[in-house]
Order: structure tokens, then C-alpha cells, then sequence
């Protein structure tokens, strides 16, 4: 599995690896069924501790991005992943706040922002021109 972690970013290695299986699933590059590495082989891939991986492994769980299986593995479960959009933006509510409160302090347009996320729908869905 590639996984692409900035060891010099703010942002937790756990997230980084959240977000690198989820941008996963929503490319196509992670389908329904597949299976990941153990929290053991993934730690040893991308040179982090088996507990960081753990926890970002139990953070997707817990999100039901994939489902754990004792003595069996790890699995995207990618049909479920999205209950409702009522708890998709519940659970994503402030990085979305965040990026948008950053966008009005900066004063980019809203159609600029809507664009942008457009865009990034296109790219990870292999919709672009």
C-alpha cells in the first residue's frame, strides 16, 4: 500500500494515514473487500510505530471505513462508509469549518471554493478532461 507521510507536518501521523485510506477508497484504489496490511507490516512500510497505525486503523473502524476481523484481517468496507450525510458532516464538521472560515478571512470567492471542491470530486472520481 502507498502511503505518503510527512513526518513535518502538524497534522498526526494517525490522520495522515486516516486520510491516505480514505483518499484510497474515494479514488477507486481501495475497493469494497480489499485487504490492508496488518497495523505490524504497515508500522514496519512506512517507518511509525504499531500504535499509530493502530489507532488510525480504529479511527476508520470506528467511521466504518473498514472492518477488523480477528485472525482473519483488515478490510475496506466501503459500501458502508458513508451512513448518512447527516453524520458524514457531523464527524467532518471542523476541517470543513476550518477551510471554510479560512476561505472568507482570505475573501475567496464562494464559487471559487465551490470550483475547487468540484474539481476535486472529478479528480478522485477519474473524472477529469
Amino acid at each position: 500500500m502507498l502511503l505518503s507521510i510527512d513526518f513535518g507536518s502538524d497534522q498526526p501521523i494517525y490522520m495522515q494515514i486516516r486520510n491516505g485510506i480514505v483518499t484510497g477508497i474515494a479514488s477507486g484504489q481501495l475497493q469494497d473487500g480489499d485487504a490492508l496490511p496488518s497495523v505490524r507490516t504497515l508500522g514496519a512500510e512506512i517507518g511509525v510505530n504499531l500504535h499509530t497505525v493502530n489507532k488510525a486503523y480504529k479511527l476508520l473502524q470506528s467511521e466504518g471505513f473498514i472492518e477488523i476481523q480477528r485472525s482473519r484481517g483488515t478490510f475496506i468496507k466501503a459500501g458502508n462508509a458513508a451512513k448518512n450525510a447527516a453524520e458524514f458532516l457531523q464527524a467532518s464538521g471542523d476541517p470543513l469549518q476550518a477551510i471554510v472560515s479560512e476561505a472568507i478571512t482570505r475573501r475567496v470567492d464562494r464559487a471559487v471554493l465551490h470550483q475547487m471542491i468540484d474539481h476535486l470530486y472529478d479528480e478522485l472520481e477519474g473524472n477529469e478532461p
